[in-house]
């Protein structure tokens, strides 16, 4: 547009200079008539002006400035000045023609492009926003309809169609590829769900039937401690079974029962429980009452879980202090060093140390608790001790 700008400009402006050029060899040729007819010299300052002259030349073409008394100004003028000799008389006849001044014509030629552009531009946005709009619908709802699919859920995700080819490959792979992760969700839950429950029996009866052994008598200390040994490992399985299953619920979105718990009174009767098993000191400190709006099984769990992580890692002789805050509570043990890598607490199965025996799932179930309602959870360790807080 710039270049065709410059280009029109220059055109047009040779192009009235060639018309102006015409109109003064025109008018020129109508005075020599005159003149020829009359034989009588007349002017008409500043347009026409004729004058007897005693030789003749070469015509002279040129731009000229003269005041022009009607517009009581300067103005730019093309004038043609010709010498001829008619009946005998030798004349200067001298034409002139105003020309349009330069920065009118460009001010024109830039002001007609400006509107011409920005109505092209108006026109096609509006038709192109129009078109898109319509065009990428069915990509957009398709789009929406997947960020809200969930493979927990019983309806299959519908998609609906466009008359563009890829949007629509994209909608069939898009329905058979879903269609596929929910039937594989559904075969691995059935899977996980028949596992847990089948393991249950078993371990059950095998643990029953090492209990009788134990108590038999004719065991020497070998097998006794052979039999603990296998009974303790049986208890493991027997917890991590449950574990597994109670994770796999969360994740599946099991709990929806909601209602508003009474931590402070939750976490005294898990302390009080514990402390009928332990003998490491407990102490509950802070004013601060908290309500939590969540499943009342899963905050027993949270709570259960924390306190059990405590009493696992807290030393023999060492205590554990529960803090509440405002809309927060610590839990902290005792400990002789921060841990190495704090950042795996939250994963599957890890255990900072293999002299604890634990499943390794108990501070990932209460992760994921916490996910489930937007608490936080944070690990520090500071004045020799592990400090859990929750967040509500």
């Amino acid at each position: 547009m710039i270049v065709s700008t410059i280009t029109l400009y220059f055109y047009v402006k040779n192009l009235m200079r060639a018309e102006v050029e015409e109109e003064l060899y025109s008018t020129t040729a109508r005075v020599e008539t005159i003149l020829g007819e009359n034989g009588t010299p007349f002017s008409l300052p500043p347009v026409v002006e004729v004058a007897s002259v005693n030789f003749i030349t070469e015509k002279i073409l040129k731009d000229t400035v003269i005041y022009d008394p009607s517009q009581k100004e300067m103005e730019e003028f093309r004038e043609l000045s010709t010498f001829k000799e008619i009946n005998g008389t030798k004349y200067k006849i001298t034409v002139r023609n105003l020309i349009v001044e330069s920065e009118n014509i460009l001010i024109a030629i830039i002001l007609s492009y400006v509107t011409i552009i920005l109505l092209i531009f108006i026109f096609l946005f509006y038709l192109n926003k129009a078109r898109n709009k319509k065009m990428w619908l069915p990509f957009f709802t398709n789009l929406e309809a997947m960020k809200n699919f969930s493979v927990t859920s019983d309806k299959a995700l519908y998609l609906i169609d466009s008359e563009i080819i890829e949007f629509s490959e994209f909608k069939d792979e898009i329905e058979v590829l879903t269609n596929k992760v929910r039937s594989d969700y559904k075969n691995l839950k059935q899977y996980t769900e028949d596992v847990s429950h089948e393991l249950q029996t078993p371990l059950a009866i095998i643990q029953a039937k090492i209990e009788n052994i134990i108590n038999g008598d004719g065991l020497n200390d070998i097998q006794f401690e052979h039999l603990t040994s296998i009974q303790r490992d049986i208890q493991r399985l027997t917890q991590m079974n449950k574990r597994l299953t109670l994770l796999t619920k969360i994740e599946n979105n099991q709990f929806v029962n909601m209602e508003s718990v009474d931590m402070n009174l939750l976490v005294e009767k898990t302390v009080k429980n514990f402390q009928e098993l332990s003998n490491v000191q407990i102490k509950i400190s802070g004013d601060a009452n908290i309500l939590a709006a969540m499943d009342p099984y899963l905050a027993e769990v949270l709570c259960n879980n924390l306190i059990s992580n405590a009493l696992k890692h807290s030393d023999p002789d060492g205590t554990i202090d529960i803090n509440f805050m405002e809309n927060m509570y610590s839990i902290s043990n005792s400990g002789s060093k921060p841990l190495e890598h704090p950042e795996n607490l939250y994963s599957r199965f890890y255990r900072e140390s293999e002299a604890i025996k634990s499943t390794g799932l108990g501070l990932a179930i209460v992760k994921r608790i916490c996910d489930i309602y937007k608490f936080d959870i944070n690990y520090t360790f500071k004045s020799g001790r592990h400090i859990f807080t929750v967040k509500f």
